[in-house]
């Protein structure tokens, strides 16, 4: 057996250590050189060093493992920083009117018989972040692209307000109708970034905090996956995400890093502020959050820049020639930065350079003041804008940059660094004395004492004004806004559906594939087939979508450079840089994010794309339901497959994979047009129609989620007389009882319908009842519609009163009603109320487990036979049967023992 020393070489924290020396005289050398530089110039010489060689050995390609955090200090040295070319005294009044509007706009959201609040103290801490942004990097959209993508932090809003303001794109009127977006409308402006409240400002809503930094990952991905494709030119496309360190601990803010570094994403930066508060207190009040940050960026292969400390800090560190500073700096916690924030300049002198001689050599001739105005880095116009420069012109990783900042900057001593400045909303008289007297404003006294502090604009023709337009003309254009330029696509001709509307014949197939067959017609079309972008999140296989691969192929920028296992096979897996589907691996938060960015790149680059996103229906809204909301927010659009759905469907998965209530939090959502198949041709008309609304003429601001199955049955032809708005609207019927003289009427959707057949068909044989059967394809779009008739009723009661489509549909239709589907009883009865006649409804109310299909069936009582009994009973209360029969059929069908179902159709994968 090999000896310890022998074994394969491995690198351990950074260090060889196994690796054979070839030369063990020449590496005794330069140990020897080492022992020395430490014996004669002391340790901190020597680290100093050894980490200008590591950047030399950088310089110079060597593989030099990277280190997790480098000192407390900038990564930029000041010898290293380029020109500034903007004039720093202008930017620094248009700032100090931004943050004075921004301010003021919040504390009059306060005022009495309004008290809508807001958050001052965020922006108040990136504001110069924002503003080296504007006046310098944001590229807007008049040059015909779609510029920079920019994710706005969410508790800024005030500021970007402020400065669209001093732009005269907002007015003072809506400055005051801030959170008043409905009693103040059309002036109303929306607490956060909200595309659906204000589509022509905002392009990224980000204030459910992870969401940011998750979806701008994904856009920048979807960015490059664009241009690859030919669909548009992104190469100038910037993505910027402006993000909090305590957002940082958001899973989604840290959990797709890897993805960014993996495919290069060299046209991404992160910006985190770093204030280094939470909500309500210190985020790493023991630690250090930016060097943190840094090891879990360095870590996941990510370009860091610190940005720690302003130019006043330049001359002390360059005292520092023993390293006592840095290492007073890199040892002090962040709650104690949080304490010299809201300190004199004596308590800084005695606390934080006192300790030491050397230290207190270095302030010696400076006076308290100016060692109170010792700042942070993200204050600086100079170094933010290095370190902007920095990140744009990096190649080959994504960059973050991590800015140091103080929470409640400028706002006065009673809201800087202060736990509870975020709550904080309103400035008292004296806060805005003392504020204005810090940004020089000329405004009076008397102007802050007689009502509401005023705003301040230095006028359109303004010195600082022009510059503002200025610079924004030469960057394309104002940001944020939000731009649709895309046209309707030509969709698809009737011809396109006819196979799918043929049904299966004597062939038995799951819903699931009948939706694949028609994405391979669709996906054929030459108008639309290369718009088509597929998600699954490393399920393709199990939805039988591994058919695509040998043709629309796996997107990887870097093609595939392995042979694959199954390269011999037709459906061999394939990797390709022009490749049309996104294989995100194990990850629906992923997955969402690409459907996000896929969705709204018809408005974010002028280019309409169509995705598909196929996940484990239980894994879908139950898991990623958050986004979704960010999906309908930023008014996304595409098709959203919830497969393998319904709680009993799923066989032996159990619990985990059971989804019977997903169709339950679709409807929930506004933008989300939910629908539950049965067959196939009722498929091709929602996917039809579908496309119409989304991406036809009068295109709507919607997405499509389809419930299918995996369990295979055969699918009839559509019928002669199809009622394509049936279908549509949410209802319909398709099979009229044929024998038996007791009416009944029996609605189920998706995979409950044969059910619903088969006892259709026991209870004419067995007790001579004529049920009708109703597919109901969306119980979520009968409730809508009917709700929306209530409400104008409600408001219209001089005009003749509507009648929801449910309850036109179903007049006529005799007997007690009984509703099934594989969901929870909650899904069919959000249209109860509107039924005409007696309503009942089964469902799989409860737990999910793993068993055959006809045991959970049973179990549920939503099988045939519970069918049978629950019309019975339904019937038994109007009096149209004897009571008698429930208690023998009860019997009949054994529907207290599980073990007594038929098991049912086994497998189905797709």
């Amino acid at each position: 057996m090999a000896s310890g020393s022998d074994r394969n070489p491995i690198i351990i924290g950074g260090l060889p250590s196994q690796v054979p020396d070839f030369d063990p005289e020449e590496t005794q050398e330069w140990l020897d050189s080492l022992d020395a530089a430490v014996d004669q110039r002391g340790r901190e010489r020597a680290r100093y060093l050894m980490l200008r060689l590591i950047e030399r050995a950088r310089e110079k390609r060597v593989a030099v493992p990277e280190m997790r955090s480098t000192d407390y200090v900038n990564t930029i040295a000041t010898k290293d920083e380029p020109f500034f070319p903007g004039n720093e005294e202008i930017e620094r009044k248009i700032l100090n009117a931004t943050r004075w509007n921004a301010a003021v706009m919040v504390s009059r959201a306060q005022r009495p018989g309004i008290g809508v609040g807001g958050h001052i103290a965020t922006f108040a801490s990136s504001a110069s972040l924002y503003d080296v942004g504007f006046n310098h990097f944001f590229r807007g959209k008049d040059e015909g692209d779609g510029g920079d993508q920019i994710f706005f932090q969410g508790h800024a809003s005030p500021g970007i307000y402020a400065r669209a303001f001093l732009l005269d794109r907002l007015s003072e009127q809506q400055l005051d109708a801030f959170r008043q977006e409905k009693s103040k409308a059309p002036y109303g402006l929306s607490s956060y970034p909200h595309p659906r409240s204000m589509p022509d400002f905002w392009e990224f809503p980000t204030v459910s905090m992870g969401l940011g930094p998750l979806g701008a990952i994904f856009q920048a991905r979807m960015n490059r996956y664009m241009a690859a494709r030919g669909i548009a030119d992104t190469s100038k496309s910037h993505v910027w995400a402006f993000l909090g360190d305590g957002e940082m601990d958001e899973p989604e803010s840290l959990g797709q890093l890897s993805i960014a570094a993996r495919e290069g994403l060299d046209n991404l930066t992160f910006v985190v502020n770093c204030n280094l508060q939470r909500l309500d207190g210190p985020v790493r009040g023991n630690g250090k959050i930016i060097q943190e940050l840094e090891s879990q960026f360095r870590g996941a292969g990510w370009n860091v820049i610190k940005l720690v400390w302003d130019r006043t800090w330049d001359p002390l560190l360059a005292q520092d020639r023993d390293g006592v500073l840095v290492n007073q700096l890199n040892t002090t916690p962040d709650g104690q930065f949080q304490t010299y924030a809201t300190e004199t300049g004596a308590y800084i002198r005695e606390h934080f350079f006192g300790h030491d001689h050397r230290l207190r050599a270095m302030v010696e001739n400076m006076t308290d003041d100016q060692i109170l105005h010792l700042g942070r880095g993200g204050h600086d116009h100079r170094k933010v804008f290095a370190a902007f420069e920095a990140a744009k012109e990096h190649k080959g990783q994504p960059t973050v940059v991590l800015a140091q900042t103080v929470k409640g900057w400028t706002l006065g001593p009673n809201f800087e660094g202060r736990n509870a400045t975020h709550q904080m909303k309103k400035l008292t008289v004296a806060d805005l004395k003392g504020f204005r007297d810090r940004l020089h404003l000329p405004i009076t006294d008397q102007e802050l004492e007689s009502g509401a502090p005023p705003y301040f604009h230095p006028g359109r023709n303004s010195e600082e004004i022009q510059y503002m337009h200025d610079r924004r003309n030469a960057l394309g254009g104002y940001v944020p806004t939000r731009v649709v330029r895309s046209k309707p696509l030509a969709l698809p001709a009737d011809k396109t559906y006819a196979s799918v509307k043929k049904g299966s014949g004597q062939q038995s197939i799951a819903t699931t594939m009948a939706f694949v067959r028609l994405l391979k017609d669709l996906m054929r079309d030459k108008e639309i087939g290369k718009r088509f972008v597929l998600i699954a999140p490393d399920e393709y296989r199990t939805f039988g979508m591994d058919s695509f691969f040998p043709s629309a192929k796996i997107y990887n920028p870097l093609g595939q450079q392995y042979e694959s296992v199954d390269r011999e096979l037709l459906l061999a897996y394939k990797e390709s840089p022009t490749g049309q589907m996104l294989h995100d691996g194990i990850s629906e938060a992923g997955c969402t994010a690409s459907l996000i960015a896929a969705g709204s790149a018809y408005a974010t680059h002028g280019e309409p794309l169509i995705p598909v996103y196929v996940f484990y229906s239980m894994f879908g809204f139950q898991r990623t339901g958050d986004q979704f909301w960010q999906m309908a927010d930023q008014l996304a659009r595409g098709f959203v497959l919830g497969a393998t759905a319904g709680r009993t469907t799923l066989t032996g998965e159990g619990l985990q994979h059971a989804d019977g209530h997903s169709q339950l939090l679709a409807s929930t959502n506004p933008g989300c047009v939910a629908y539950d198949p049965a067959y196939s041709y009722e498929i091709a008309y929602i996917v039809q129609d579908g496309l119409r609304r989304m991406y036809g003429p009068d295109s709507e601001d919607v997405f499509y989620y389809l419930t299918v199955y995996n369990e295979p049955i055969q699918h009839p032809a559509e019928p002669a007389d199809v009622d394509v708005e049936g279908i549509l609207k949410g209802v319909h019927r398709i099979s009229r009882g044929a024998s038996g003289t007791v009416p009944a009427q029996i609605m189920a959707s998706g995979v409950a319908v044969p059910w619903a057949i088969e006892a259709q068909r026991i209870l004419a044989e067995d007790w001579n009842v004529r049920a009708d059967v109703w597919s109901a394809t969306s119980w979520n779009e009968l409730r809508r519609e009917a709700v929306e008739v209530e409400r104008h009723n409600l408001l219209h009661p001089e005009e003749e009163q509507r009648v929801p489509y449910v309850t036109r549909k179903l007049s006529g239709a005799e007997g007690p009603f009984v509703a099934v589907s594989d969901w929870m009883r909650s899904v069919p009865d959000q249209i109860s109320r509107w039924v005409p006649g007696t309503y009942q409804s089964l469902g799989a109310d409860g737990f999910g487990f793993a068993d055959t299909r006809g045991a959970a069936r049973r179990f549920f009582h939503i099988d045939a036979q519970s069918i049978v009994v629950a019309v019975l009973t339904e019937l038994a209360r109007e009096g149209k049967v004897d009571r008698s029969v429930l208690k023998q059929a009860v019997d009949r069908y054994q529907l207290l023992d599980v073990a007594s179902a038929d098991p049912g159709v086994a497998g189905g994968d797709a």
